[in-house]
């Protein structure tokens, strides 16, 4: 049984990878806005979940360390947490921009590193980070959404060189569209549009994410690597 941190496990590709990965492991989910999604997790014998802003360096510093020693070790850390939002360029304001930038990037940046020290200590564990197509590709009216994912692509790869000798794996997964609450401003015709320039022609669901999570947790020699996970919607 692995000890799992998965952020943003309240909602979304993050409460499914919660409900798929506690069949047979612990895990410490955090959450901040989703108060009820959250306790119907908590009745789960092998999900822990703990309120967290991820964007205070303090609370995350605190949080990593009260489940390492709770738990004695952390075997795989899940960066999932994250909101998006659609706008011109031109008008995202300076409080958007830190807003995006807090929860997105500085986040994963601060959990990881708070929770690599602990595996280091232990010469063993994973990170999985969830980034996005549009940090590949970029994406119109979510130029601020497509820096953040780019930024942590670039974490990934860097920080796979640097943890390998420490026998710690470091990959990301980014998905294309996903049917989650993220993508519900999206009208049906929209959702339509897109399915017609995938591949495979359809949108993807949080367990084509879960599949590919369950993978990286096991294979021992994959790492620094972008894993897209859309459909055929960029190759």
């Amino acid at each position: 049984m692995k000890n799992i941190i998965i952020t943003g496990a309240s909602s979304g590709i993050g409460r499914e990878l919660a409900l798929e990965l506690a069949k047979e492991n612990q895990v410490i989910g955090s959450y901040f806005h989703s108060e009820q999604e959250a306790k119907e997790l908590q009745k789960i014998e092998t999900i822990e979940m703990r309120k967290v802003d991820l964007r205070n360096s303090e609370e995350i510093e605190t949080f990593v360390k009260q489940v390492a020693e709770e738990y004695q070790k952390i075997d795989v850390l899940i960066n999932n947490a994250g909101i998006s939002q659609i706008k011109l360029f031109t008008e995202i304001t300076n409080e958007d921009w830190q807003e995006m930038l807090a929860t997105n990037l500085s986040s994963v940046f601060y959990l990881t590193r708070d929770v690599a020290k602990w595996m280091v200590a232990e010469k063993n564990g994973c990170i999985i980070n969830l980034s996005s197509i549009w940090g590949q590709t970029g994406g119109s009216c979510e130029v601020h959404y497509s820096i953040v994912k780019a930024g942590i692509d670039g974490l990934t790869k860097a920080l796979a060189k640097e943890l390998g000798p420490s026998n710690i794996r470091v990959n990301s997964i980014a998905p294309g569209i996903i049917e989650t609450r993220m993508n519900q401003n999206l009208s049906e015709q929209e959702k339509e549009e897109i399915r017609m320039e995938i591949p495979l022609e359809r949108i993807g669901y949080p367990q084509d994410i879960t599949k590919c999570v369950k993978w990286l947790m096991e294979d021992q020699y994959t790492t620094g690597q972008i894993i897209g996970i859309n459909g055929g919607w960029y190759i």
